[in-house]
């Protein structure tokens, strides 16, 4: 789940090439929740706040929710893979991966969630982070099922 659409056609491609690939693996889906409005008029903390709002809105209560934050655990690709395999493991019907927008999560989403990664110490556009994700989302699903996209 994420916040705003990207205006870059090139990182919707990228997306979507990896979403098609991806289904042959799970059940994967992007829900894109639109910005919100008047941001302009709003402060930081407003920002955070009314997106967390959003996003605590479109959350069940069963949901395992995992941010992806810059204080969060980084994962090599095959830690991540194995990551994804304990959840697997565990029966977990329904895992949400949040990308925030542009100042990070509300204090309310930070209590919500069950955990926290990180893709990188580098900053990197909320946009790019979804094009990554679910690269590293496909990669960690090849190295599970033995397949060679993967080279380590």
């Amino acid at each position: 789940m994420c916040i705003g659409k990207s205006m870059k056609g090139f990182l919707d491609e990228g997306e979507k090439y990896y979403l098609n690939r991806l289904k042959h693996y799970m059940n994967f889906k992007v829900e894109v929740l639109p910005d919100i409005k008047q941001a302009k008029h709003l402060s930081e903390p407003e920002i955070k706040k009314k997106e967390g709002e959003l996003f605590l809105s479109k959350l069940s209560g069963s949901d395992t929710v995992i941010l992806l934050d810059e204080r969060g655990k980084q994962h090599s690709s095959i830690e991540f893979s194995e990551y994804l395999q304990g959840f697997m493991n565990r029966g977990v019907k329904h895992l949400v991966f949040i990308v925030g927008g542009p100042y990070g999560f509300s204090d309310a989403l930070y209590s919500r969630g069950n955990g926290q990664i990180s893709l990188s110490k580098m900053t990197f556009s909320h946009q790019m982070i979804r094009l990554f994700f679910v690269e590293q989302t496909y990669r960690a699903m090849t190295i599970l099922k033995g397949e060679p996209y993967h080279h380590a």
